[in-house]
């Protein structure tokens, strides 16, 4: 009879906590149920943008909701990662980042109004792309092994543009000043129409631009190279800074959602579901490289890992701690 009084006990509560638990369940409300923000660090036009729009109209679809695409340029992508930063922690406003507003920023400016390190947590990478080196059709550079050679004879009098100070060119540059170990003189452009037209009208004798423009100005320049470790798909012929004699060469950049610190695991492995599916498929991987960009999915941790390797990359090329 004891034993069967506690046996009855026992059942009770456990079927009264089984209960409860389903009451809490059904009580909260499902995710997603309103918009979603997205706040982008550029402005409105380029590959950023049109990427993000590409993404968050597909995760929108696939969570039956929108996502609200805010454009929030300025700093170098910094003025977007502190309005995210300071965000509710509820999954309703993400970041599209880039190695600016995460790295690059965090060397360069001692004073952020975030803390990179422990404002965000990762969702997923989005898309890899990189840069490329270009002169003029009649430059007497026709290699980047000429290049470098004349950088070395005649240190700071090579010039280059970018698209500005921290801009992906720029680091690209860095990279080839660091390990190449010449010394060249940096000329920034507002963007990166202007600096094709620089380059073309003799008054840049080389920059390092986006590949997408290269591509399509390939007619009225000279590609000498691309920054990252593999050959770009749309510039099949033209060899990489590895393969150009600059060994350890690799000058990648990324963009990724984050959210902000404190966002429940449950809705970041939600979203980075929605975001690897968002990446798949032929339409997808069509329009990501018409804009330069190759769709290049990951895990919140995997992302983590990517963030950090690259800022103690950036850390030793930019010469700065």
């Amino acid at each position: 009879m004891f034993k069967y009084k506690y046996l009855c006990i026992f059942r009770f509560a456990a079927a009264a906590a089984l209960v409860c638990a389903t009451a809490v369940a059904q009580a909260q409300p499902a995710y997603p149920r309103k918009p979603i923000r997205l706040i982008v660090g550029f402005p409105p036009g380029g590959n950023a943008d049109a990427s993000a729009r590409l993404i968050a109209t597909r995760m929108g679809d696939a969570l039956g909701t929108t996502f609200v695409v805010e454009n929030r340029s300025g700093a170098g992508g910094s003025v977007a990662a502190q309005i995210a930063s300071r965000a509710a922690p509820d999954g309703y406003t993400l970041l599209w980042s880039s190695p600016g507003a995460l790295t690059i920023n965090r060397i360069m400016e001692h004073n952020l109004p975030y803390n990179a390190d422990t404002a965000f947590t990762p969702v997923g990478r989005t898309f890899t792309f990189c840069n490329a080196l270009i002169v003029r059709p009649d430059s007497p550079l026709t290699t980047v092994a000429q290049l470098v050679t004349y950088a070395k004879e005649k240190p700071g009098q090579l010039q280059y543009g970018t698209q500005g100070v921290g801009s992906a060119g720029h680091l690209s540059a860095q990279m080839l000043q660091n390990v190449a170990g010449v010394s060249l003189s940096h000329i920034p452009y507002k963007g990166g129409g202007e600096l094709v037209t620089a380059v073309i009208g003799g008054e840049a004798p080389s920059a390092f631009v986006s590949t997408l423009a290269a591509g399509a100005m390939r007619s009225r320049l000279r590609v000498l190279a691309v920054t990252c470790q593999q050959r770009e798909i749309s510039l099949p012929d033209v060899p990489t800074m590895h393969e150009a004699g600059v060994k350890s060469y690799d000058a990648s950049f990324w963009f990724g959602i984050m959210a902000p610190a404190g966002t429940p695991a449950a809705i970041i492995t939600r979203l980075n579901k929605e975001l690897r599916d968002a990446l798949t498929g032929a339409e997808v991987d069509k329009l990501a490289r018409s804009q330069g960009l190759n769709p290049a999915p990951s895990s919140p941790q995997e992302f983590a890992a990517i963030i950090k390797a690259d800022y103690e990359k950036w850390k030793k090329v930019i010469g700065r701690s």
